[in-house]
C-alpha cells in the first residue's frame, strides 16, 4: 500500500506544477519578450542614417541648396547638326607646275658646277659648264653650212650677171637660186642645233663672224626659283635627259595627303581645307582641294588629295609635315556644349541633374569639338538633363563636399 500512495502523491505534484507556472518561469518569459521588442525598436532607427550616409558619401554626386542650384543652368541633351571634320596627315611638296628639271642637251663632261641646293637663281643663269665633242661637231657643221651659203650667194650673183649679158639662160639662174635656198635652210638648221645644245646667241655670232669655236656649253636655268635638287658633280659625264638640277618656284606649294578609301567620297574639288604645320606654331593656312585621285593606292588603300597654298615668305619647305583639316558635310548627332564638359583624369564628364538639387558627375565618350559642340559617342541619352553652364564651379563644389 505504501508504494501505491507514494506514486499517487508524485503524480499530483506533477499536475500542480503544470497547471500553475512558477514565478521564475514567468520572469524568464517576460525578459525574453522585452529583449525582442527592444531589438526590433532599435534596428529601425539605425537603418535610415546608414542609407543617408551612403547617399551623401557618393564621391560623384553633389547635393546643393535651392539657392545654389539656381546658379547653374540645366538643359536637355539634344540632337544637333555636326560638321563632319576629318584630319589627314600630309606633307609639303613643291608645286610640280612651277618646277623645272634641267639637264644637258648633249653628252659631255661637267667641267664646272656653279649652283648649289638652296641657291636662288634667275631664268638664263648658268648652273654648270659642259665640254662635249658633240658641241664641237655642231659648230663645225654650222661653219660648213655658213661657207656653203656664202658660196651659193656668190654663185647666184654671177649667174645674174651672166643672164644680164645673155651668156646663160634663166634656167641656170633658177637652179643656182634653188641651191642658195637649200644652203640657207641648212645654215638655219645648224644655228638652231647650236641653240638647242645651249650655245647663246652671242656665241653663235662670234662663231659666224670670227669662226671661234666655243670649247664649253653652259647649262642654264629656264625658270626663276630655288635650286631644290642637284644631281651632278664636277667631272661627271652627263647624258641627254639626265636631270642635273631641279629648280622650283616655292611661292606656291602643294600640301599632299592620303585619305582612307572609305572616306574618298566625302571630299570634293574646291572644298575648303585648313592646313596646320607644326613648324609654324599656331598659324593656320587656308586653301582648297585642287586634286582628288581617281585611283586607290593598292599598298596603303588610300586616295591621294592635294591642295595649293600660297607661300610668299617661303616659310613652307618641301617635305615639312602638315595636317589637313577637312570641313565636309553635316550630320545629325547627339551633342553637348563644350562648356558642359569637365575634363578629369584624362576622361570627359558631364553633370546629370538627378532631380531636386542633386547632380551626378557622369562619364561620357565624346568626339573632337565641332565648333562649340562636342558630339557624344556613348554615356548619354537624348533628353537627359545636364548642366550646360557652370560645370567647372559645380565640380569644385563636389570636390569640396567630398573633402568635408
Amino acid at each position: 500500500m505504501l508504494p501505491t500512495n507514494r506514486i499517487l502523491t508524485t503524480r499530483e505534484n506533477d499536475n500542480n506544477m503544470t497547471a500553475q507556472p512558477t514565478p521564475l518561469l514567468l520572469a524568464i518569459v517576460l525578459a525574453a519578450l522585452f529583449a525582442t521588442g527592444c531589438g526590433k525598436q532599435s534596428a529601425t532607427p539605425e537603418k535610415k542614417p546608414a542609407q543617408a550616409a551612403a547617399r551623401v558619401q557618393d564621391p560623384m554626386e553633389v547635393v546643393l541648396t535651392p539657392e545654389m542650384a539656381k546658379q547653374f543652368r540645366v538643359e536637355k541633351a539634344a540632337i544637333a547638326d555636326i560638321a563632319i571634320t576629318q584630319r589627314v596627315a600630309g606633307r609639303i611638296e613643291a608645286n610640280e607646275r612651277l618646277t623645272t628639271r634641267i639637264g644637258a642637251s648633249v653628252t659631255g663632261r661637267v667641267v664646272n658646277v656653279l649652283a648649289e641646293v638652296g641657291d636662288r637663281v634667275k631664268a638664263g643663269q648658268v648652273l654648270a659648264m659642259l665640254a662635249s665633242p658633240e658641241l664641237t661637231n655642231a659648230q663645225l657643221a654650222y661653219l660648213r653650212a655658213l661657207s656653203a651659203t656664202k658660196l651659193a650667194e656668190r654663185t647666184v650673183e654671177r649667174a645674174q650677171a651672166l643672164v644680164a649679158a645673155d651668156v646663160i639662160g634663166s634656167a641656170e639662174l633658177q637652179r643656182r637660186e634653188v641651191e642658195l635656198s637649200v644652203a640657207r635652210a641648212e645654215l638655219r638648221a645648224a644655228s638652231d642645233q647650236l641653240r638647242l645644245i645651249g650655245l647663246s646667241g652671242a656665241a653663235i655670232e662670234r662663231l659666224r663672224d670670227s669662226g671661234a669655236i666655243a670649247p664649253e656649253v653652259p647649262i642654264t636655268s629656264t625658270r626663276t626659283g630655288i635650286v631644290i635638287e642637284r644631281k651632278v658633280s664636277q667631272g661627271q659625264v652627263a647624258q641627254p635627259g639626265d636631270p642635273l638640277f631641279t629648280v622650283a618656284d616655292l611661292s606656291n606649294v602643294w600640301v599632299v595627303g592620303a585619305l582612307p578609301e572609305q572616306d574618298a567620297n566625302s571630299v570634293k574639288l574646291n572644298q575648303r581645307v585648313e592646313v596646320e604645320v607644326s613648324a609654324l606654331g599656331q598659324e593656320t593656312l587656308t586653301g582648297r582641294i585642287v586634286y582628288v585621285s581617281d585611283t586607290v593606292q593598292p599598298d596603303t588603300r588610300t586616295v591621294s588629295i592635294r591642295t595649293e597654298v600660297q607661300n610668299p615668305k617661303y616659310e613652307l619647305k618641301p617635305q615639312m609635315l602638315a595636317s589637313l583639316k577637312l570641313n565636309g558635310m553635316y550630320s545629325k548627332q547627339l551633342a553637348v556644349p563644350a562648356a558642359a564638359v569637365v575634363r578629369e583624369n584624362d576622361k570627359d564628364y558631364v553633370f546629370v541633374h538627378l532631380g531636386e538639387q542633386r547632380f551626378r558627375l557622369t562619364e561620357v565618350t565624346l568626339d573632337a569639338a565641332a565648333g562649340e559642340l562636342r558630339p557624344v559617342r556613348k554615356g548619354l541619352d537624348e533628353g537627359t538633363p545636364i548642366v550646360v553652364d557652370g560645370s567647372f564651379h559645380l565640380n569644385s563644389q563636389r570636390k569640396r563636399a567630398e573633402l568635408e
